[in-house]
């Protein structure tokens, strides 16, 4: 089954600094039928001002993937771990037993990203930091692993039976992917358009996959797509 979920239905959140779109029920939006799919927990659209962003606190127990589409998000964390993720990239963090952290954007431009959580296979457990760079080239029209709980294709690591994949695709171009019984799917448009299974989606659009599915993406306009599975 696919339950579309078109970016203007997406809960919301708004002050000076954060202007933050919810696919899932998180803070102060709630609705029950959004709880998550599967392991994943969340999945926030957030942009943030220049010289703002997110100070100083603590998660445990979750793995946070930040999917930067647009300027730079820069990381500081307890263990001592630094660094500055740029548009197309991407850091995972395992939060594990505990683990400060802050993330700011230090650029004179809005930064734009989504933060994916997905809850972990075992709680606890040494936490940790990780970046790496995905060229968008290397994703033209085929799925490149973006962090996995495996590590296939030297990707980033979680601790989770899930993955994150990333996707370009031209105007005219499909990609199919297939969703194994027992299995969620969610799928987010980065930017452009596409068809899904011959619906229509335009950037920052939503799509829940549950059960066993054949997803067919067709390129509408040249488009920028992430997707996990996950149990």
């Amino acid at each position: 089954m696919i339950d579309f979920r078109p970016f203007n239905k997406l809960g919301r959140f708004r002050n000076d600094w954060l202007n933050a779109n919810y696919h899932f029920s998180f803070s102060g939006y709630h609705d029950p039928s959004r709880m998550g799919e599967g392991a994943l927990r969340v999945w926030n659209d957030d942009t943030i001002q220049p010289h703002t962003g997110f100070p100083p606190h603590g998660h445990q127990s979750m793995e946070i993937i930040t999917y930067v589409r647009k300027g730079a998000i820069t990381h500081k964390d307890s263990m001592g771990n630094t660094g500055r993720t740029e548009a197309g990239d991407v850091q995972v963090m395992s939060a594990g037993s505990g683990i400060q952290h802050s993330e700011w954007n230090a650029e004179d431009e809005e930064t734009t990203l989504f933060q994916i959580w997905i809850l972990p296979r075992t709680q606890g457990g040494q936490p940790g930091w990780g970046a790496r760079k995905f060229p968008k080239g290397d994703r033209s029209g085929k799925w490149a692993v973006l962090a996995s709980g495996t590590g296939d294709q030297d990707s980033l690591v979680i601790n989770q039976d899930a993955n994150v994949l990333g996707a370009t695709l031209k105007a005219g171009e499909s990609l199919t992917y297939e969703v194994k019984a027992g299995r969620h799917g969610y799928l987010v448009l980065a930017e452009g358009s596409v068809r899904l299974n011959g619906q229509a989606m335009t950037a920052r659009d939503g799509a829940a996959i549950t059960g066993a599915e054949s997803l067919t993406l067709e390129g509408i306009e040249d488009a920028e797509i992430v997707f996990v599975d996950t149990i």
